[in-house]
């Protein structure tokens, strides 16, 4: 084939999560409500961070761009994936494929840059906390915002780049419950080996380029925290041990998709439903168990609600 778009593929074929009818039933309970509490925790610690004063620190800044940012991750995939669970024909537009990656890719991206910028904040906070508020201006914290989404959506159109002229001349069946460069690759009516290579390289070496870079300020900053006191310490570990969950919830599924030699379509599936459902259940919850802050604003938001709703 020569050069251009041939497609003539309209649509695609999801084989979807398992074929049992008692699992499905399962996954659609789980999925449902995990999904319901997703987009409640996330809105509540958005709205906590945007109208409580206390709050208006860089930390909770950024967590609350963490935030809106899991309100995407949880939407991209699981209300289709939900909804699919029980329809015998799962399809999805080309249009509609080209939308998920799009979107997956700028989510990725975007949590990406943020939880680097989140590690910054607590080195600045931990190792130098006389300049905390000299270097964690709020110019500082809406650059990092803008550079998050700059760099996801970049990143997203490069990805897009790999895939826009790929020629799908018949196959269309996936064998998964949402649409990915990985397994699109595999349907192109052409040798995609130096696709997939690059596709690897460009996902794979950000994700564990970040990872390392996380990894190693992480490691630095526990060194400083047990050189202070034992109160502060105390404080500072258990922020720290919010945060390092997080980018362990996030970078083991990326890592594993994007870098496995060998991918495994189960495998696959198991870890995409953990970062399109769990993980945006589980960040909410572990960045406000230990923050008392954050639970008193989040309370405080919910009396609100609740008058506002008598009132009215």
């Amino acid at each position: 084939m020569g050069g251009g778009n041939h497609s003539v593929v309209s649509e695609f074929v999801f084989l979807g999560l398992t074929q049992s009818r008692e699992v499905r039933l399962l996954l659609l309970l789980f999925s449902a409500v995990l999904y319901v509490a997703s987009v409640t925790g996330n809105t509540l610690i958005v709205f906590s961070v945007a109208s409580d004063p206390r709050l208006h620190s860089p930390m909770y800044f950024l967590l609350a761009g963490l935030s809106f940012i899991d309100l995407g991750a949880c939407s991209v995939t699981s209300p289709k994936m939900i909804c699919d669970l029980f329809r015998k024909h799962k399809v999805i537009s080309f249009g509609g494929c080209v939308a998920q990656v799009f979107f997956i890719h700028v989510v990725g991206g975007v949590e990406m840059v943020l939880l680097l910028a989140m590690a910054f904040d607590r080195y600045v906070a931990i190792c130098r906390p006389l300049r905390y508020l000299a270097v964690m201006s709020p110019r500082r914290c809406v650059l990092f915002l803008a550079a998050a989404w700059g760099l996801g959506v970049t990143h997203s159109l490069f990805q897009l780049a790999f895939l826009i002229n790929l020629p799908f001349c018949g196959p269309n069946v996936l064998d998964s419950f949402y649409c990915d460069l990985p397994q699109l690759l595999s349907l192109a009516c052409m040798d995609t080996y130096s696709l997939q290579f690059m596709v690897t390289v460009n996902s794979g070496f950000i994700c564990v380029g970040s990872f390392f870079v996380l990894l190693v300020s992480y490691v630095f900053i526990l060194l400083t925290v047990w050189k202070h006191s034992a109160g502060g310490s105390a404080k500072a570990l258990s922020t720290l041990s919010a945060h390092i969950t997080v980018v362990i919830l996030f970078f083991g599924p990326a890592l594993f998709v994007y870098t496995w030699p060998h991918s495994n379509s189960q495998m696959d599936k198991f870890l995409a439903l953990f970062d399109a459902v769990i993980t945006p259940f589980l960040n909410p919850l572990i960045y406000t168990f230990r923050n008392k802050e954050m639970k008193a604003a989040i309370k405080r938001v919910c009396k609100q609600l609740m008058m506002h709703k008598r009132i009215s």
